[in-house]
């Protein structure tokens, strides 16, 4: 293939139909942006396999290129902060939304997009980790910066702390579970699929809790106090009886829509309880807490069982994997080697 030609995933709509095949381009097709990076992988996660099959509208001008993320090396710079042979990585800023994305051989970003790939991940690990390990990671600050913490006894010794996680068999959902149980904390797994249960176990699990317990309520607005922090990551109807459920000054990190966008509640729990609703948004967060979460990333996440869980599949199989995503068929994280 010539040194100016790239392979990328090209996704077309026509009268409503979408369309996506692996095609050659000129990489001066490439949109605008100051940084040239050549990738070598990019993830694929619930939004991306959303966007490949036309649901929800992500995407409004075609043709384009999708993947919410990417981790290569710069291979052009007109900035200073960036160098030729930087490896580094993007998270977010609408990155295979409204700016081509991860699923081709380059990308023309903007600088300030960028982070440099931290000290301890490989390029494949940070996307096995990738946009979902971030939102993980940005939802548990947020439950310690609204007092989520280790149980002390009177003796000094820690206790457990029971937090809640649901849809955890997702993306976001096994790596939060990862990193509360390294953190020590006593995790609660929810989930509606029963066979996910020895690998939620095996990420730190200590509790299934069957998704459809969550679900049903009584119609009381509040319920018996279960949990000291959750992260909700399916909304709706899910979240609407985490808050009843959450003990006194708790809070809920919610960053999951897949539930629904209506959140049916009253203000009991806020009130009575104290209660927090903090919403998580990965999508356009400043330097300084990108390079935050990363950093606690490396500190907190173990990555032997991120590896065991990750599947690596080539830009051909995108495709196939999207359905299986989206049907709720995978099991831990999907990494797309744009160059296989």
């Amino acid at each position: 293939m010539p040194k100016n030609s790239i392979a990328a995933l090209i996704l077309n709509e026509n009268d409503g139909k979408f369309t996506h095949e692996i095609q050659e381009i000129e990489a001066a097709a490439l949109p605008e942006g100051d940084v040239l990076v050549r990738i070598e992988y990019s993830s694929l996660n619930y939004k991306d396999a959303m966007i490949l099959g036309g649901i929800g509208r992500l995407v409004r001008s075609y043709p384009h290129v999708p993947g919410i993320d990417l981790a290569g090396v710069v291979e052009h710079s007109d900035c200073a902060q960036y160098m030729p042979g930087d490896s580094v990585l993007l998270t977010g800023w609408r990155v295979g939304e409204t700016h081509w994305g991860g699923y081709a051989q380059k990308a023309r970003v903007r600088s300030e997009w960028l982070i440099p790939l931290p000290v301890g991940f490989t390029t494949k690990q940070a996307m096995a980790i990738g946009t979902a390990g971030f939102t993980a990671m940005l939802a548990v600050m947020g439950l310690e910066k609204h007092g989520l913490n280790l149980a002390l006894s009177t003796d000094g010794a820690s206790e457990a702390t029971d937090v809640l996680v649901t849809g955890a068999s997702g993306g976001v959902g096994s790596i939060a579970v990862a990193i509360l149980s390294q953190l020590g904390y006593r995790v609660s797994a929810s989930t509606g699929r029963p066979e996910m249960a020895e690998y939620l176990k095996s990420l730190g699990a200590t509790e299934i809790v069957n998704r459809h317990e969550l679900e049903e309520s009584s119609g009381r607005p509040l319920e018996s106090e279960r949990w000291s922090g959750a992260i909700d990551t399916v909304g709706g109807t899910t979240l609407a009886r985490v808050i009843t459920q959450l003990k006194y000054r708790a809070s809920v990190a919610a960053c999951g829509l897949v539930g629904g966008v209506t959140l049916e509640t009253s203000v009991i729990p806020f009130l009575l309880r104290g209660v927090n609703l903090l919403g998580i948004d990965s999508s356009m967060q400043p330097y300084d807490m990108r390079i935050a979460a990363w950093s606690r990333l490396v500190q907190d996440l173990h990555t032997q069982k991120l590896d065991e869980t990750t599947t690596v599949i080539g830009l051909a199989e995108l495709t196939d994997f999207a359905k299986q995503i989206l049907g709720g068929q995978i099991r831990g994280r999907v990494v797309v080697d744009v160059n296989a």
